[in-house]
């Protein structure tokens, strides 16, 4: 394996790991989430809007770090990178999301660390 191939299936594995996880901790702690994000987007969206939000970004983690997880292993066994480049294409969606809701709730830290992640989603999208 090259080393462009491995650095883009890390880029995989780390996003799987952020995708999944963060997927889970919001169908796990539905109730904690929910209650940080009215508290932190209530000023900005109304609560239908909060909700429809929540509701597709956990969806859209949970088919990313999918994605993610079956396109590390496909670039391992068959040395393809098509499930990892939806994968990048449908996290980076996702993380739009969430930096418009960051960047509107004007919590500038949060927007920074999403950005960082959209930036590695970019390069692990130069590199398929």
């Amino acid at each position: 394996m090259d080393p462009k191939t491995i650095a883009y299936t890390l880029i995989l594995a780390f996003f799987a790991i952020i995708f999944i996880q963060s997927g889970i901790d919001k169908v796990v702690d539905k109730k904690g989430n929910l209650s940080f994000l009215f508290s932190h987007l209530g000023k900005v969206f109304t609560r239908q809007l909060i909700l429809l939000a929540f509701y597709t970004v956990t969806v859209l983690e949970l088919i990313s770090g999918l994605f993610f997880t079956v396109g590390t292993l496909q670039v391992l066994v068959y040395e393809n990178k098509f499930f990892g480049e939806i994968g990048l294409v449908t996290g980076s969606f996702t993380l739009l999301i969430l930096l418009f809701g960051q960047r509107s709730a004007k919590d500038y830290d949060g927007a920074r660390t999403i950005a960082i992640y959209f930036i590695v989603s970019i390069i692990g999208l130069l590199l398929a």
